[in-house]
């Protein structure tokens, strides 16, 4: 597609198509648009940071989060992508291993669909006369998820994620924030039923209520934001080895049971030390081993000495689990 000279007339829906077709085009597998006249209804989440669900993590309060406009005057539309990070790799359940979840297996993500999300915002600005934009991947005030559901790319299911029909929760998502007038998408319906699976299954009840969850009892939140010096023994005692995120609630949904598709981008094949790292090597790692370890990864945020404080909270937690085990099964005198 040539360049819109300007003050040329555009016919925006074919605009519209162009933009979807480039998006596909530098690899991203799902891409929607949202107007700015039809926002996503974020009550909800104004009653989730009322009731002191964010914990610590004041961003989320960040008041251009509600209004779009105030992070881009004059934005008209959301381009919102989503990209498969899925790798058909079990965690480990040896006692002794640790488990890091699969978002941070491989490349940083923020690299990998931020890079992609930057040509398609060149390509756009190359294209469109007097175009403003602005590109977030998960760094930006803008609620992601309730604006990929409104450009129809999927529905935020009962775990609080975004799922998609094609490739499940196992999606990274970014949005561009335009002045473009483009033609939105449908909103997407939500699919999950009558199923509580990840309600059920979340190890702290972390999820109180459908699409709620609260970070004070989150896996997730303890062993990635939080920035305490000790992972409450409420929390220790459930983490199920986890020292990075928490994948439980994915994978017992039936939709990532049944649609996930391997990732077609080699940047998210893990690095093999991810998959299953020793818990005890952990606990006791340096920094400048941490440096080596994991290169390029999500995971350089979390910082050597987070990664050993969840390590050792983890093996903590086994050991309480297992005493109070071995109490249980001792027979009575």
């Amino acid at each position: 597609m040539a360049g819109i000279p300007a003050g040329s007339e555009v016919d925006w829906a074919r605009a519209t198509a162009q933009v979807k077709r480039q998006a596909l085009a530098l690899g991203f597998d799902k891409v929607g648009i949202a107007s700015i006249e039809d926002p996503p209804d974020l009550r909800g989440l104004q009653a989730w940071l009322a009731a002191g669900m964010a914990a610590d993590m004041a961003w989320m309060a960040d008041p251009r989060r509600m209004d779009p406009k105030q992070v881009l005057p004059g934005v008209q539309s959301l381009v919102c992508v989503a990209l498969n990070y899925y790798t058909p790799i079990r965690h480990s359940q040896d006692p002794g291993k640790g488990k890091i979840s699969r978002y941070a297996w491989g490349r940083d993500y923020h690299r990998v669909l931020g890079r992609r999300l930057k040509q398609l915002h060149l390509w756009m600005q190359a294209q469109f006369p007097n175009y403003r934009g602005r590109c977030y991947v998960d760094t930006g005030p803008v609620a992601e998820k309730p604006w990929a559901m409104q450009a129809g790319l999927g529905w935020i299911g009962k775990n609080s994620l975004l799922l998609t029909r094609e490739y499940g929760s196992w999606v990274f998502l970014g949005v561009i924030l335009t002045t473009l007038p483009l033609l939105p998408d449908q909103p997407h319906t939500a699919h999950c039923g009558t199923c509580t699976r990840c309600l059920e299954a979340c190890p702290t009840q972390a999820i109180v209520s459908p699409g709620v969850v609260d970070s004070r009892r989150c896996v997730a939140y303890h062993t990635l934001e939080s920035h305490a010096e000790r992972i409450p023994a409420e929390i220790a005692q459930n983490l199920h080895n986890w020292v990075a995120g928490c994948d439980i609630c994915q994978e017992v949904c039936p939709w990532n049971q049944r649609f996930a598709q391997p990732s077609r981008i080699p940047d998210f094949q893990p690095y093999p030390w991810n998959v299953a790292p020793d818990l005890q090597e952990l606990a006791q790692m340096e920094d400048g081993e941490f440096d080596q370890k994991f290169p390029a990864s999500a995971l350089r945020r979390l910082k050597a000495h987070r990664l050993r404080r969840n390590a050792q909270a983890a093996l903590e937690g086994n050991s309480s689990s297992a005493a109070g085990s071995n109490d249980l099964e001792a027979p009575s005198t």
